[in-house]
């Protein structure tokens, strides 16, 4: 077995969460990258704009290596959840714009420094605020992951669209008469279960 680099693993599992976020959106109308399928507004878009946005200050400022653009939905006067929908007037492209432009930052940041180049997350607690790379980059994988798997449910509930990625659903290869009565048997356990 080669040995590998943790940078470089660590880089590849973000990169690849982060397409994964991306991905969700294709095939998608508007209002469907952008509807509400939560109690709490979850939706495709402000996903993707939320995970761009907190990847730019984490990459960013924590270095001191200000990501250069200004995002207003994180001002204090910004309304609450505002990086975490898309308002009209914000298309698509320019949300997955920023996000790819905050990779590229992102990325230099990463090849520039060290693992254990230090830096201070600004809106963290003083006494938890000094990090290293190793640990924000383990921190911003655990948080794109997060989302992507809130995108993958929504995604499901959008249009039943499921994967991993193109091409790889990572899910059993069964017919829709399969799943419906994998489902219900589902149902029944759950429910017998609950009159124990």
């Amino acid at each position: 077995m080669t040995e590998s680099d943790p940078k470089q693993d660590m880089h590849r599992y973000l990169r690849t969460a982060r397409e994964a976020m991306v991905w969700k959106l294709d095939g998608l109308s508007e209002y469907d990258v952008r509807r509400p399928m939560t109690p709490t507004g979850t939706n495709l878009l402000g996903l993707v704009k939320h995970v761009a946005s907190v990847e730019a200050g984490y990459f960013g400022d924590t270095f001191g290596r200000p990501f250069g653009e200004e995002l207003p939905w994180l001002a204090d006067d910004a309304p609450p959840n505002a990086d975490m929908w898309a308002a009209a007037d914000e298309s698509r492209e320019d949300i997955v714009g920023l996000y790819r432009r905050v990779w590229a930052h992102t990325d230099a940041t990463i090849n520039e420094l060290a693992l254990d180049a230090i830096g201070h997350v600004p809106w963290w607690p003083a006494e938890h605020s000094e990090v290293t790379l190793h640990r924000i980059l383990i921190h911003m994988i655990a948080e794109t992951d997060r989302h992507a798997g809130h995108a993958d449910i929504v995604r499901e509930m959008v249009d039943g669209g499921v994967g991993l990625r193109d091409g790889a659903s990572n899910l059993p290869e069964f017919d829709e008469s399969w799943w419906q009565s994998y489902r219900e048997q589902l149902e029944r356990a759950a429910r017998e279960a609950d009159g124990r």
